[in-house]
């Protein structure tokens, strides 16, 4: 494997294991492991698209202007902007 190769693999793999970071977007509503990194679960951010919102308990976990909300394919709450 030549050096640039193996750099690319590398930066693949790093980037592969931990998900994609809070507001980014992901690809599995419900997902969390791979799917989002720790303390975050892939949901519908209210306009239709999969973000990575912060799991949450209740409203006082989440910033002001945000709600806690179950999420869709799994036990979870995220935050998510109020409408």
């Amino acid at each position: 494997m030549s050096g640039w190769a193996a750099v690319l693999a590398a930066v693949a793999f790093i980037s592969c294991g931990g998900g994609a970071a809070l507001g980014e977007d992901c690809a599995q509503a419900g997902g969390t492991d791979g799917e989002c990194e720790e303390g975050g679960v892939c949901a519908d951010d209210g306009s239709g698209t999969l973000k990575c919102l912060e799991i949450c308990d209740d409203h006082e976990d989440c910033p002001s202007g945000e709600d806690c909300n179950g999420v869709e394919g799994s036990s979870l709450k995220g935050c998510r902007t109020d409408k």
